[in-house]
């Protein structure tokens, strides 16, 4: 299932693995922004490293991986029922866009969205898509703020810098967006 849903994700056509609706609305905007956009989520903080773990084992958009994606044989899928293969690769390295919709009590939605980049390190083989992201600040800093905004525990992960584009898309649609970013330090100002 996880490779299949991988598939349509790479046509154009998101599927999330865990039925989830808005995800699967924010990987179809990150897809046709022209960034892929692979079903994603928390995985690890590395606060030796300055950096966020996150992917998913599946759906991966096959589009932004920044190598040949490895199907990886589990015996068990992560927290779930079942058994079969998922598609282990890191995103392509460089600036990178989590964007997720979250829903407010009152039943309305907004968009969620933070740019950090993708860098190089060792990665878990765990059949996953793990990338090692860098906000610029400290990872349990930013988990806080992105976790205040009322988003889900699911996004999707887009390649490029998509704020300018966001900020547009949410200004048509009269959606509010939601800037999870570095405060600005003494030194800035």
């Amino acid at each position: 299932m996880i490779l299949g849903a991988s598939l349509l994700t790479a046509r154009g056509i998101p599927a999330a693995g865990e039925y989830e609706l808005r995800t699967s609305l924010a990987m179809l905007i990150t897809d046709r922004l022209g960034s892929g956009g692979s079903f994603t989520e928390l995985q690890a903080l590395n606060f030796r490293d300055g950096v966020v773990e996150m992917g998913h084992d599946g759906p991966a958009h096959l589009a932004i991986s920044d190598r040949k994606p490895v199907l990886r044989g589990l015996g068990t899928y992560h927290g779930k029922r079942g058994w079969g293969v998922s598609v282990e690769f890191d995103v392509k390295h460089g600036p990178v866009t989590t964007f997720g919709i979250a829903q407010r009590r009152d039943g309305t939605y907004k968009f969620v969205a933070s740019t950090g980049s993708v860098v190089a390190g060792p990665l878990l083989k765990i059949g996953n898509t793990t990338s090692r992201v860098d906000f610029g600040w400290d990872p349990g800093e930013w988990t806080d703020a992105w976790s205040a905004t009322g988003i889900s525990h699911h996004w999707a992960l887009g390649t490029g810098n998509l704020l300018p584009e966001l900020r547009a898309t949410a200004e048509l649609l009269g959606i509010e967006l939601a800037e999870v970013a570095a405060p600005a330090r003494n030194e800035d100002l």
